[in-house]
């Protein structure tokens, strides 16, 4: 791995498009996420500032000036009883995976969910993605269940496997 210095950071309008241009080249080349078409810079725009005005992280990895990552986390499904828990993305530039930036923005991710009280923390990875299961599991997540041939891309079906980390060991029960 490499040792290359890089900085975790909150993410700003300006780096859109670096994150633009790493979100659209997974769409097109992975099933890394299951969009079907590229998105555009005003829909990442308006994400962010969704992100942002909950108080949500959109954290990304820079090096040399250069974003070469993002992660963020949102809510796990809508309803009431799940607002301890969320789930979270994180994609890195093609050009430089494995180089430690996944783990580095996972870590921060993970501090940012357990500073906010969080107590559950859910990946959702193609159940091929043998490079993003091992991140998961070095960073203490375990499998969850795997849903079965439920996404479509590049003509074939996809299983999702789910990951969770447990953050809050006593349960996360509120004191009182």
């Amino acid at each position: 791995m490499t040792t290359a210095r890089f900085l975790i950071r909150d993410a700003t309008e300006p780096d859109l498009p670096r994150i633009l241009a790493i979100f659209n080249e997974a769409i097109r080349t992975s099933t890394a996420v299951w969009h079907l078409e590229e998105t555009s810079l005003e829909a990442r725009r308006a994400w962010l500032l969704e992100r942002q005005g909950r108080g949500l992280p959109v954290l990304v990895a820079e090096q040399d000036g250069v974003v070469q990552g993002f992660a963020s986390y949102g809510d796990f499904r809508p309803f009431a009883g799940y607002a301890r828990t969320v789930e979270h993305s994180l994609y890195v530039d093609r050009a430089v995976r494995g180089q430690g930036f996944g783990h580095a923005l996972l870590a921060a991710l993970l501090a940012h969910a357990g500073q906010a009280g969080l107590h559950v923390i859910v990946a959702g990875i193609e159940a091929n993605n043998a490079p993003s299961i091992a991140l998961h599991r070095k960073a203490g997540f375990r499998e969850a269940g795997c849903l079965r041939q439920v996404g479509r891309k590049f003509d074939r079906w996809l299983d999702l496997l789910l990951m969770q980390k447990i953050l809050s060991p006593d349960g996360g029960a509120p004191a009182g």
